[in-house]
């Protein structure tokens, strides 16, 4: 399903899609950033995941479309290689709670707090 009307409200630090059907879903900056749909984020493969922290405070500094079936964010914090698609979204807003319960949960688990800075360890992957 595709929104239709998309507003960045940087003040409050929301993404706002609304659908035909009368759904309108507020995504923070920071939930999208941590669960960027990137190789970054995900990696190439199950268990490749990159756990994001200190992203409380990113914005979304730009927000394009791509083609019919996307948005491209570019973050704050320089990261830009996520392409959100319209069926992503759609999964995000309606998974929302239980997404960001399992994404402190990881946290939790790992030991570390979402306000923690990034530790970047080396990466295999040549193009990040």
């Amino acid at each position: 399903m595709i929104p239709n009307n998309v507003v960045v409200h940087q003040q409050s630090k929301v993404l706002e899609l609304s659908y035909e059907n009368g759904s309108t879903y507020r995504l923070p900056f920071e939930f999208l950033r941590v669960l960027s749909p990137s190789a970054e984020v995900q990696g190439h493969g199950p268990g490749q995941e990159t756990l994001q922290t200190g992203k409380r405070d990113v914005l979304i500094a730009h927000l394009e479309p791509v083609g019919h079936y996307a948005l491209k964010p570019s973050f704050s914090d320089g990261h830009d290689s996520g392409l959100y698609s319209w069926d992503y979204l759609q999964f995000l807003c309606e998974n929302q709670e239980q997404l960001w319960k399992e994404h402190l949960n990881r946290l939790a688990t790992a030991g570390l707090d979402r306000d923690a800075p990034m530790i970047v360890a080396g990466s295999s992957c040549g193009s990040h």
